[in-house]
């Protein structure tokens, strides 16, 4: 995923930018209403903290690296040679070389989508519900509340535009 982006990202920094330059028969005159180009960043974090404020809040995470399919199997042959098994179980692979947290601030409108979480406090009710919106204030209440299922424990995909985390996937894993 990170070679994809980082393949990606400079390409769609070539096409918004060629967009923005036209010409005009007439004298050119400062574009005043054109966007500025965003700085979007992706990644794979395991959540430490979710601090919430009226204007968005800060998260706490550790950056990940994660692998899957082809990737995940080369690299968990070249960091695991002596594992006794061939590839990595389910298909993806995790290496976390540092816990060292890093800290962003979080859109107050940041979208926030889960796939498996406690809903009820029963066991039996923490399914997987793929994708399901929920707000950041929920997400901060299941971060503090591990009693059923510690969401903590699972990798979270992070946007960052401009600065700002403005979504949270987190990554089901078996």
């Amino acid at each position: 995923m990170r070679k994809l982006m980082t393949v990606l990202l400079p390409l769609f920094l070539v096409v918004v930018m060629s967009s923005l330059i036209t010409s005009s028969s007439g004298a050119a005159k400062p574009d005043t209403t054109s966007d500025v180009v965003r700085e979007s960043r992706y990644f794979t974090v395991y959540i430490d903290q979710l601090n919430l404020r009226a204007n968005g809040g800060e998260i706490a995470v550790d950056p990940i690296e994660w692998y899957t399919g082809e990737e995940a199997e080369a690299v968990f042959a070249k960091l695991e040679p002596d594992a006794g098994i061939d590839g990595p179980p389910d298909g993806y692979y995790i290496v976390n070389e540092s816990d060292q947290l890093e800290r962003y601030p979080v859109a107050p409108n940041a979208e926030v989508r889960m796939q498996i979480y406690d809903h009820t406090g029963i066991v039996e009710d923490a399914d997987i519900s793929w994708d399901e919106r929920i707000s950041l204030e929920k997400l901060s209440g299941l971060l503090r509340n591990t009693e059923v299922l510690d969401v903590s424990q699972f990798p979270y995909h992070l946007t960052i535009d401009n600065g700002q985390v403005t979504s949270i996937v987190q990554q089901y894993v078996p």
